[in-house]
């Protein structure tokens, strides 16, 4: 679960003269999830663009533009027009700092995308208006619930034919069981769309594209009066809509929000830079602010605490520039300063500070000092991997974050022996940042790895990556018939498992994993020996 969190309208902790608290009010850590092509990228910088982080979106025109986004910057993600990676932009509006995590919508990316949540505070969830809530975007709802996660509902590409409001609503509300609560309406149907309408003030804002959606768009605000006279019957239509939807389902209330019983509804279209400004008011007024997070006991961790973060992500090249690999830390409690004495929980190793990072998408600058709710980029740490808490003063650890079970398993070979060595180096580092899952049939070789996937487009990622960064090509040259892999777990994991007939392979750390062609079979073996899956008898029974 989530920590607790803070907003703007709660009572303030005392500080007590320490920068803690007020800095961590000043922060707001959040997530964009949706099924693909829903225009998360494009959300990425229409925000971006607001927030004057940059002077023209590079994503509004279509995939040939995608050299200038901030979000989508690797070359297959430029090539394909789909995010794969999810990537960290840090970026201030007024007095709030925001660290914008963008994830990858499709569901071959899914651990990445389940890893980056754990790191945030809340989510927005985007939906295309014309096509409502598809299957990726509501699996990833399931995952913010089981964290426990806010979620914002914002639904995109309004400019475009689609439903209809009232029936949007609806679906969210039986798709999430949370209860929609418009913060505002679109003037015009699907297709046609005007401006907003705002229940709070009754006020409608008139918005205007400028140059093909690349800069702001213009937003006049009108009274009600003038509304009338300037959007008539589309403006009355709007009005009556949405005057019904918040009599139904209520005006928006921070508790409900945070409890998960709520989720605020905004209309916008991202390309056409319509409906962002009020998402990004939302964000710096009545989005959570970072409270403490559950240690690996769950007890929570007061954010005055000793600096304490955990690794989420792992990348490397990012920049052709920086030929080195980030570890991405969230930090939990304290105050990080670079070059400060830290330790891995995970290993009691000491932990270098002296290269540390704020990401805005491939770019980078240098970390000296961030708060909780910040992602710091700890470059070439020499021993951290994902999940690991790093801190400092007394241990502490955080939760580990989970192995999602591979489903696709490929043999994968060099194809040029004179490469060995950094084909070896691309898998490890591969493996590394979760790229793909890497087993081998023997413990203790490096011979013959093979690749185990949640999707298979993370197949082609991974080639293409040894290709890219390390000029190391390689080919898949077997596809072996197993449907699933669990752990392996008990006193002679190997023995047993061998004797129910079950394929043992093992993880570069010498743990033992079991293949299974399909659902029957780990069934079976489940029921017959369940200590190999770390159940005991109690459980079992």
């Amino acid at each position: 679960m989530v920590p607790s969190t803070f907003t703007d309208f709660d009572s303030p902790p005392t500080t007590d003269g320490n920068d803690v608290f007020h800095e961590a009010r000043r922060r707001r850590t959040f997530a964009i999830i949706a099924h693909p092509d829903a225009g998360k990228s494009t959300l990425t910088e229409a925000l971006a663009l607001h927030a004057r982080v940059i002077t023209e979106a590079g994503v509004t025109h279509g995939k040939q533009g995608r050299q200038a986004s901030m979000s989508d910057w690797g070359t297959m993600e430029r090539e394909r027009g789909i995010s794969i990676s999810s990537t960290a932009l840090r970026f201030e509006h007024g007095d709030v700092i925001f660290n914008l995590l963008d994830t990858p919508g499709h569901a071959d990316f899914s651990e990445d995308t389940y890893r980056v949540l754990t790191a945030v505070d809340c989510a927005i969830m985007l939906v295309d208006s014309a096509r409502g809530m598809e299957t990726q975007t509501l699996k990833l709802f399931a995952v913010c619930k089981e964290l426990g996660l806010p979620v914002v509902t914002v639904f995109n590409k309004w400019d475009r034919p689609g439903q209809e409001t009232l029936q949007l609503l609806d679906e969210v509300q039986d798709a999430t069981g949370r209860l929609p609560v418009p913060l505002n309406w679109p003037v015009g149907i699907a297709g046609d769309f005007r401006g907003l309408y705002n229940p709070e003030s009754g006020t409608y804002t008139r918005l205007s594209r400028t140059n093909a959606g690349a800069s702001l768009a213009q937003a006049d605000e009108l009274s009600p009066e003038e509304a009338a006279l300037d959007a008539g019957d589309a403006w009355e239509a709007a009005r009556e809509d949405c005057d019904m939807a918040v009599a139904l389902n209520g005006n928006f209330d921070s508790e409900e929000f945070l409890a998960g019983r709520a989720t605020p509804v905004l209309f916008a279209a991202a390309a056409s830079n319509f409906g962002v400004a009020p998402l990004l008011d939302f964000l710096v007024d009545r989005a959570p602010a970072p409270g403490p997070r559950p240690d690996a006991s769950g007890t929570l961790r007061a954010l005055d605490s000793d600096f304490s973060g955990f690794v989420f992500k792992m990348q490397s090249g990012m920049n052709p520039a920086h030929h080195d690999k980030l570890a991405f830390v969230r930090v939990c409690s304290g105050t990080f300063r670079r070059g400060m004495a830290l330790r891995n929980d995970a290993t009691a190793k000491p932990v270098s500070s002296k290269y540390t990072h704020h990401m805005s998408g491939r770019d980078r600058d240098s970390a000296d000092e961030s708060w909780p709710g910040d992602v710091v980029g700890f470059s070439n740490a020499s021993g951290l991997r994902i999940g690991d808490t790093v801190h400092a003063g007394e241990a502490v650890s955080f939760p580990r974050l989970p192995h999602f079970n591979a489903e696709h398993f490929r043999v994968v070979r060099s194809l040029d022996a004179g490469r060995s060595k950094a084909f070896a180096r691309g898998i490890s580092h591969l493996e590394e940042e979760g790229t793909i899952q890497v087993l081998y049939r023997g413990f203790g070789t490096s011979q013959s790895p093979i690749f185990a996937a949640v999707g298979v487009l993370q197949f082609d990622v991974a080639l293409d990556r040894l290709k890219r960064e390390f000029n190391a090509p390689a080919a898949i040259e077997e596809a072996l018939p197993y449907e699933m892999a669990r752990d392996l777990f008990g006193p002679e994991p190997e023995k047993t498992a061998k004797a129910a007939a079950v394929d043992v392979v093992y993880r570069s750390n010498g743990n033992p994993v079991g293949l299974f062609r399909n659902q029957w079979k780990l069934g079976r073996t489940m029921a017959d020996s369940p200590e190999l899956f770390g159940i005991t008898e109690d459980e079992a029974t």
